[in-house]
């Protein structure tokens, strides 16, 4: 039915030999542990399927995913976080969902708590000399998919390749106003001022060229939802470009908008695709968007 094999991070791991939904699967390999024990089990956010926490008792599993149980003591540490929840641990990379509002790494300005500070306890928290360290980052007031490295050639290779490694990222935002386009494509060169706003410009000014790409999902007269693709990746990007569309996201004085119903920024990055540093593998990772987004849109 399985095969398993021990796991770093005090964890098992088990790989799926038919379909079968995830409860009855640990009550299998769990066959020692009474029934309540295993619920308990999920219920503490201890399982893991292919990398993402899963509680779902009746979830289908299907051949060849992976199954990690972790230790409660891993748990108790993930528990603590504050803001984050981590979608995805290996031995390279811990793969985050940060809330709104969470600085991804400290200023000189402000030195409150911040993802890679909580994320870096939890890595030490197993081993002292354990490090995490910055690939890429989220406005503070940007939810979703966020990456770090657990060691510093990983950082470097994900860094050095990031325009090939990295195939997708797909960012939702809810914007003012009723989007007329169904889609289209943004594209202008950014450059940022001594006060640290970033302005566009239709024609070549010596600054960095982005793209950017949109699909209206759904809209009322007060706002519109998008899926918003990235084609590269520059500071404040999005928020500029809907600006220059006519649209400022949700909240976003700086970059024009003139109300802010959902209290924070309607800007959420919701998935991350790129080539594992190790395996070479195409990973996808995603943040679900935060429900205020779609129902403020309907």
């Amino acid at each position: 039915m399985l095969k398993r094999k021990p796991e770093a991070f005090s964890k098992t791991e088990y790989t799926v030999q038919e379909q079968i939904e995830l409860l009855p699967f640990l009550l299998k390999v769990l066959s020692k542990t009474s029934r309540n024990s295993v619920k308990s089990i999920l219920t503490r956010g201890q399982v893991m399927v292919d990398g993402q926490m899963m509680r779902q008792h009746n979830y289908s599993l299907q051949i060849g995913q992976k199954v990690e149980i972790q230790s409660n003591q891993v748990a108790l540490n993930i528990s603590k976080l504050v803001g984050v929840t981590i979608l995805h641990e290996d031995e390279d990379i811990i793969v985050i969902n940060k809330e709104a509002g969470i600085l991804s790494v400290a200023s000189k300005r402000e030195r409150e708590m911040t993802a890679y500070r909580q994320v870096t306890d939890y890595v030490r928290s197993s081993d002292v000399r354990n490090r995490i360290f910055v690939v890429h980052r989220l406005d503070k007031d940007t939810s979703g998919v966020m990456m770090f490295a657990k060691n510093e050639k990983t950082q470097q290779t994900l860094q050095n390749t990031w325009s090939e490694s990295v195939k997708e990222r797909m960012y939702t935002a809810l914007v003012q106003g009723k989007v007329k386009s169904e889609s289209g494509t943004i594209t202008s060169w950014l450059t940022e001022n001594s006060a640290f706003k970033v302005y566009s410009s239709p024609i070549d000014n010596g600054g960095q060229h982005a793209i950017t790409h949109y699909k209206r999902i759904q809209s009322n007269k007060k706002c519109s939802l998008l899926e918003v693709l990235l084609e590269t990746g520059r500071k404040n990007q999005i928020r500029v470009h809907m600006e220059e569309l006519g649209h400022p996201v949700l909240g976003d004085k700086k970059y024009g908008s003139t109300s802010n119903p959902l209290r924070r920024l309607g800007l959420h990055a919701t998935a991350l695709s790129f080539l594992h540093p190790r395996t070479g593998e195409l990973v996808r990772f995603e943040a679900e968007v935060p429900a205020m987004f779609i129902t403020r849109s309907k």
